[in-house]
């Protein structure tokens, strides 16, 4: 029995990896796409890119593990029974009860390494997404492109004409302080600072010029430093047993938290209804795995969207415990009863 669990396992771990690593590669370039877009916001560097992709990797695993583990049992199930491998564990006094319990451990470590991630690792990566894009908007590395009009730099607008190893040449500042009252600033050089989480930008040589309804005045500058005023919050960590603790007085995060749980539990919950349709005599079934595996991922899915949309706690133990019974009902009518 040790050589069989051993090599259900291996035919499992090779069907599943062709499967989970395509969908994890595909699910990337789409949050690396995402992540990129912040550098129209803030100026981030190559390794700092990657640091921002790697508080994605919870979530992608979250999302796209159910789905692999399910493509993935119901193929490597299909494929033995199709080289008559199963028939051939039949014929050796093995039940298929019994060979679905490797599966069924499987699907528990599938469903505890989700648990996991949702209720541990998703939200502190998100919390170290968020502190991270603050800290960035905190420094003001504004990535200025040259002779790019409506730049903002605090309430300023700002245009530079060109950009040299860090130093802003051919600069003009607008800024409206109230319907009546403008400014405009214009330098010939100038660059960026920031010391004691402030922001400001340091002019020289330029003229500003102060404008109303009733006057305009001039000044000539030698140095002129613009700080950014907009006032910034730090970002604050909530200890994950606080973050979990608001689902017992908020709807929102008690549906999330429901979701969480029941996604997780997908691998396990899955296993008896794939079993019941994948586990065949190639003699006289037919391969259903590809209906298999989209039925079974649309109902479970559709059954975690309603519970974090409308969910509680009753609703979750019923929805868990009426999968199972179906699901163990389908594979003692269609195939225990026969192996």
């Amino acid at each position: 029995m040790v050589n069989v669990k051993g090599y259900i396992s291996s035919n499992f771990t090779k069907s599943f990896l062709t499967i989970f690593l395509p969908f994890f590669l595909i699910i990337s370039l789409v949050y690396l796409v995402k992540v990129a877009t912040l550098t129209a916001q803030i100026q981030i560097t190559f390794v700092e890119l990657l640091t921002l992709y790697s508080y994605s990797v919870p979530d992608i695993i979250f999302y796209t593990l159910p789905l692999s583990f399910i493509a993935a049992l119901a193929n490597v199930l299909v494929r033995l029974s199709q080289d008559n491998e199963l028939i051939a564990l039949y014929a050796l006094g093995l039940k298929s009860k019994h060979i679905l319990r490797s599966f069924l451990l499987l699907g528990f470590l599938f469903s505890f390494l989700l648990l996991t991630i949702s209720f541990l690792a998703i939200p502190l990566s998100k919390q170290l997404y968020k502190s991270f894009k603050e800290e960035k908007k905190s420094e003001t590395k504004l990535n200025i492109v040259p002779g790019k009009i409506g730049q903002k730099f605090g309430n300023y607008y700002i245009y530079v004409k060109e950009k040299k190893e860090g130093v802003l040449e051919d600069i003009v500042i607008y800024n409206r302080t109230d319907k009546t009252n403008e400014q405009f600033f214009s330098s010939q050089t100038g660059h960026m600072k920031y010391k004691n989480n402030i922001s400001s930008l340091l002019l020289n040589d330029g003229y500003g010029y102060t404008y109303s309804k009733d006057k305009l005045q001039q000044a000539q500058y030698k140095t002129l430093e613009v700080y950014d005023n907009i006032h910034k919050q730090n970002f604050k960590f909530i200890a994950l047993l606080s973050h979990w603790k608001k689902a017992l007085t908020e709807k929102n995060m008690m549906h999330r938290a429901l979701f969480y749980i029941f996604i997780s539990l997908i691998p396990i919950l899955s296993v008896y209804l794939v079993a019941a349709f994948t586990m065949i005599n190639p003699r006289y079934q037919s391969n259903n795995a590809f209906i298999v595996i989209f039925t079974t991922t649309l109902l479970l899915y559709l059954i975690a969207s309603s519970l974090e949309k409308w969910g509680n706690l009753w609703i979750l133990l019923l929805s868990i415990l009426a999968v199972v019974s179906l699901g163990k009902w389908l594979f003692n009518k269609r195939v225990s009863r026969y192996f």
